[in-house]
């Protein structure tokens, strides 16, 4: 039960953060992308915590013999850039330039019920599954 509550728990505290910062709405990352017209800092300030949080979490990590809920950490070992990646994160710069969605964000404004939301999830949800049937079939 823990393996499940544990992430469920920590999803929604991820979830309210996004929308009490009011990261889930597009004209406020599309603000802080304007940086030559209305810039609107605010965002920085949301990635700013979220790097302290994950910080001061990582340093518990490390200085842990073992998780709680598993057998061990799963930290990962690549530090290798490749074109996978530079073209994942193009896309997702692309993509939230766009739309002034992340996938956190936009999973989060699932709730408030608008439709470009909606459209948005879609698009990501055919977009991987999309790129699963690649990976899976390319020669």
């Amino acid at each position: 039960m823990g393996r499940l509550l544990v992430p469920l728990l920590c999803g929604l505290i991820f979830g309210a953060g996004l929308a009490v910062s009011g990261m889930v709405n597009p004209a406020k990352v599309l603000g802080f992308l304007d940086v030559t017209g209305q810039w609107d800092p605010s965002l920085l300030l949301v990635m700013a915590a979220g790097v302290a949080v994950f910080a001061a979490g990582f340093l518990l990590v490390k200085r842990s013999a073992r998780p709680l809920l598993a057998a061990k950490f799963e930290i990962p070992t690549r530090r290798d850039i490749d074109p996978k990646l530079v073209a994942g994160a193009v896309m997702f710069g692309i993509g939230w330039g766009l739309a002034g969605f992340c996938p956190g964000p936009a999973l989060t404004g699932l709730a408030f019920g608008l439709t470009k939301v909606y459209v948005f999830v879609a698009a990501m949800v055919v977009g991987s599954l999309a790129y699963g049937l690649w990976m899976r079939f390319k020669p």
